[in-house]
């Protein structure tokens, strides 16, 4: 049994432990509110881009952008995968990682060629030990991403799927359903769905002015609302983030104050033991003399 000081500095080791998560745990729940905020602020943008995308793209059913196209026997494809740049915040990079790979995997055994882009140093971290092919990838991004840190590597395999070198892509992240869930997802992002662009409104029609002309309009504004969708994951990854976070450090504190109370209840007990001992030995030792 461990002696009396060395269970002391189990609890007192246990106890720095807990101030610890339960400093983060109050940091994440500070920093989830923000990431909320700013999830929800991201996607009116992303709803009106993509709703006069569909305006013009019904209003010039002539013109029909490559990002529509469905391709058929897709031979290469290509996955953005957005995780975490840091840790401790319960299995959410393992579960996305997870559902990702398995998705790789099916592609793989279909006889697909797998390309990634890579958000988050966890995903960086794993894609490169399991011997991925990594064209593109951001990390750092801060509690607060920027688009500008995000349109360089999305770049690379827009490029790659315009020049026909990519026949789908697909987009992987956690989505934030609320504080305690957060749902692993993989969405096909190219070709866009065919519901994506259609208004459902067949009665009225819309008419633009175009400015140099309706294609390169379009153009511009359909790789915008690729990059809106990008943002929005990427935000809804953050938000999902900071929650897992509070929640495994509150876990953690519950935890460490269940064995605080465990250790105890052992010193008191191996204490008590003692003083028992001790006044054995000093009743026999008088009834001896």
């Amino acid at each position: 049994m461990a002696s009396s000081k060395e269970i002391r500095g189990h609890i007192k080791s246990v106890e720095n432990t807990r101030k610890i998560t339960k400093a983060m745990e109050m940091v994440a729940a500070s920093k989830m509110r923000r990431a909320q905020e700013r999830m929800r602020a991201s996607r009116p943008y992303s709803d009106i881009v993509r709703s006069i995308a569909a305006h013009m793209t019904e209003a010039n059913p002539e013109y029909v952008h490559p990002f529509t196209l469905p391709r058929e026997g897709a031979k290469r494809v290509g996955f953005v995968v957005v995780t975490t740049d840091k840790g401790l915040c319960g299995g959410l990079n393992t579960n996305i990682l997870r559902i990702s790979t398995n998705r790789m995997r099916a592609e793989e055994e279909a006889g697909n060629d797998i390309v990634t882009v890579v958000i988050g140093n966890k995903g960086l971290g794993f894609l490169n030990r399991i011997g991925a092919k990594i064209l593109s990838h951001a990390v750092q991004l801060g509690d607060a991403p920027r688009l500008d840190r995000l349109i360089g590597p999305l770049k690379v395999l827009l490029d790659e799927y315009q020049a026909e070198n990519l026949d789908a892509i697909y987009l992987c992240y956690n989505k934030f359903v609320n504080t305690m869930k957060q749902e692993p997802v993989v969405e096909q992002l190219l070709p866009l769905p065919t519901e994506t662009l259609s208004t459902g409104n067949k009665r009225h029609s819309w008419e633009y002015i175009y400015e140099p002309d309706a294609p390169t309009v379009i153009d511009t504004l359909l790789v915008r609302y690729i990059e809106a969708l990008i943002y929005q994951s990427v935000a809804d990854n953050i938000a999902s983030e900071q929650s897992a976070r509070m929640v495994a450090m509150k876990s953690a504190s519950d935890n460490a104050g269940n064995v605080i109370a465990e250790l105890k209840l052992i010193y008191n007990k191996t204490r008590q033991a003692a003083i028992t001992t001790e006044l054995t030995e000093i009743v026999a030792g008088a009834a001896a003399v």
